[in-house]
């Protein structure tokens, strides 16, 4: 969890080269059912399911989330593992301006400030700060060694 530009995305990436994963972002958990309420029902029983057998490594699933309501509607899964991603603001602006092929409209810059501070005060069970630490293997490793 984090927001964007923060590393998430691309250590989930490395954790499914290293084992068998199974990723989700955003609303991908629509492609469940056929409608929402159903979807997002079939969904966190899913995540309960893995976080409840996550001993017996039978389903490892790992959602993405970047906004703040996304983490509010998974808080509640017991056994959960939460793993806050973040880096600097300048960081984040620089990486999310690479995106958009160096140019970073104020429009975007004042929703990922207003994302920063929506982040800033979340703590996760463990909190990768990715502003200097761009190692995705060591990254990847760490979250497997827990």
């Amino acid at each position: 969890m984090g927001q964007s530009c923060t590393g998430k995305s691309t250590v989930a990436n490395k954790l499914k080269e290293l084992i068998d994963v199974e990723v989700f972002a955003g609303k991908d958990y629509l492609r469940l059912a056929k409608n929402e309420n159903e979807a997002w029902r079939l969904f966190y029983d899913k995540l309960s399911n893995a976080a409840l057998n996550k001993d017996s490594s039978k389903e490892i699933v790992i959602y993405l989330i970047t906004e703040k309501k996304q983490f509010n509607k998974i808080s509640s899964i017991e056994d959960s593992y939460k793993v806050k991603f973040t880096a600097s603001l300048d960081t984040i602006k620089s990486r999310f301006a690479q995106r958009m092929h160096g140019k970073l409209p104020q429009p975007v810059e004042k929703m990922l400030e207003k994302q920063y501070e929506e982040w800033e005060n979340i703590k996760g069970d463990m909190n990768v700060d990715t502003t200097e630490n761009n190692d995705i293997e060591k990254i990847a490793r760490l979250i497997l060694d827990v």
